[in-house]
């Protein structure tokens, strides 16, 4: 597999092709944030995760697919992940989804908040949805399942290489309440081999993490 997951702003996509899916991978702004662009192999119908900024380069990301979007999901509500949800839901017409909490707060409307458990389909695909409440209140992360059973995991920043997001920058945030969703609603749930696509950075699994939880727990962050 040539993918590998690294990325820099200003450099091209990564893509990888999974069964029934093809993942393309983007990092734009100053602060290195990870866009994804989801597209079905079966009908190109297209789905952005996260219009972190820069939405001329996102739009040309969304040509080096198909050239459509049909969707547009929002991991949580921080800045630096919606600098190009207005303007990129704008002029696409993009169907906007986000977590409910955060729905409110995100700089375009959102058509369709989302809850623990929700589905969000586009063409063939459906991404199972799981609520991971503590970086923001209605932050998010992205399930695809593969046929075979192997599990894609688009995080937002919510879980990284080494640890959870950070939760000591506003008084909303909680590192209990984050440790204990992730614990349960993904390393519980989904198995060592499932893939991580953070909001920032390098790529990682849930094997690879799973054995510093109790490192995790015990600093506090």
């Amino acid at each position: 597999m040539s993918y590998d997951g690294k990325v820099t702003p200003g450099g091209p996509a990564q893509v990888r092709e999974l069964d029934g899916l093809t993942l393309r991978k983007l990092a734009v702004s100053d602060m290195s944030n990870n866009a994804y662009l989801l597209t079905c192999t079966a009908t190109g119908a297209q789905l952005l995760v996260d219009a972190a900024d820069d939405a001329a380069r996102l739009e040309q990301l969304v040509a080096e697919g198909s050239g459509r979007l049909d969707a547009i999901a929002t991991t949580h509500r921080h800045f630096d992940h919606t600098r190009a949800l207005a303007e990129l839901a704008g002029s696409t017409g993009a169907r906007t989804y986000a977590g409910r909490a955060d729905a409110d707060d995100l700089p375009h409307p959102t058509d369709q908040p989302l809850d623990h458990g929700d589905q969000i389909s586009f063409g063939d695909v459906t991404l199972e949805v799981v609520e991971l409440r503590g970086h923001t209140p209605g932050g998010i992360a992205l399930a695809y399942r593969e046929p075979s059973g192997a599990v894609h995991l688009l995080t937002g920043d919510s879980l990284f290489p080494g640890g959870v997001g950070a939760t000591n920058h506003y008084d909303y945030q909680s590192f209990p309440q984050l440790i204990d969703d992730v614990e349960e609603r993904l390393f519980g749930a989904y198995d060592d081999d499932t893939w991580v696509y953070p909001g920032h950075g390098d790529d990682t699994t849930l094997g690879a993490e799973r054995p510093q939880l109790g490192e995790w727990r015990e600093r506090g962050w």
